[in-house]
């Protein structure tokens, strides 16, 4: 009896030990760094900086880690999923001011956003000098130069039924240009991508990885985009290489649980792409 006692007692410590472990990963406050080469991208911007948060969900920001980046950063950009339904707004707005203090904001919609009080949402965003990004470009220069950034919003209505990219000026399309986009399954629609850098969240990176098994709580058509780096080579097209960046995203769905997926933010390096010859 007193053996059989022992092996339920390590069982149940190693599933303690399993949970403590998951809710660490979840509720990890983490900035990961991560270098991204460009190839139109104006060496001006060489350098800059952006903070990448997605899917907040109900969480609250660590302020002391991101005040630590105030000055390090040029623009924070929101991929989505910034609250969710029953969450306070006073949370959302302590969020959102936080964020505005690090550097200018610029935000996307994702898919529970509009589940919570999305119009009260817009109007704090609106009141915390966050530019919202509805399927609509914005210039971002520094030193002379620029690039485009475009903001698509999460369609409301209709699942990925996302308009078309809105278009440049005419005499801008060689321009440099970053998309903002909850889902990474928006870069799906296009056979040849249209933007030099996407940056996506939404999937939380599956949030439970089971070794051996792998994503068991996301849709099979996210895992090979379920989280990190991913290029395509396009030597035709307007754009040589398209890079996308999907992040697992800082909240987390329903429990805070995660499995070999922890929580992070991005602090993205941008460099200019320097062809030898």
């Amino acid at each position: 009896m007193s053996a059989l006692i022992w092996v339920y007692a390590s069982i149940a410590l190693v599933g303690l030990s399993l949970i403590c472990k998951m809710i660490n990963e979840a509720l990890r406050n983490k900035v990961s760094p991560i270098e991204i080469e460009m190839d139109r991208l104006p060496t001006s911007f060489d350098g800059s900086r952006i903070l990448l948060i997605t899917d907040i969900h109900r969480r609250k920001l660590p302020e002391s880690l991101l005040m630590a980046l105030h000055g390090q950063v040029d623009w924070v950009f929101l991929a989505g999923d910034i609250m969710e339904k029953n969450v306070p707004l006073g949370r959302v707005e302590a969020n959102m001011k936080l964020l505005r203090r690090v550097a200018p904001v610029y935000a996307v919609h994702g898919n529970h956003d509009y589940k919570a009080k999305i119009s009260s949402l817009d109007n704090m965003l609106e009141q915390c000098d966050i530019e919202l990004l509805m399927n609509s470009n914005v210039r971002l220069d520094k030193n002379g130069d620029h690039v485009w950034l475009t903001g698509m919003d999460y369609p409301p209505f209709r699942k990925r039924s996302y308009p078309a990219l809105p278009k440049l000026p005419v005499h801008e399309m060689e321009t440099c240009r970053i998309v903002l986009v909850h889902d990474p399954a928006w870069a799906n629609r296009y056979s040849v991508k249209p933007a030099d850098l996407t940056l996506a969240g939404h999937t939380h990176g599956g949030q439970i990885n089971l070794p051996f098994i792998g994503l068991i709580s996301l849709d099979k058509e996210y895992h090979h985009i379920a989280c990190g780096l991913f290029q395509w080579n396009q030597p035709n097209a307007v754009v040589k290489t398209a890079t996308m960046l999907v992040s697992r995203g800082f909240g987390y769905r329903h429990l805070p649980l995660r499995l070999r997926c922890p929580a992070e933010m991005h602090l993205i390096t941008l460099r200019a792409n320097k062809v030898e010859g």
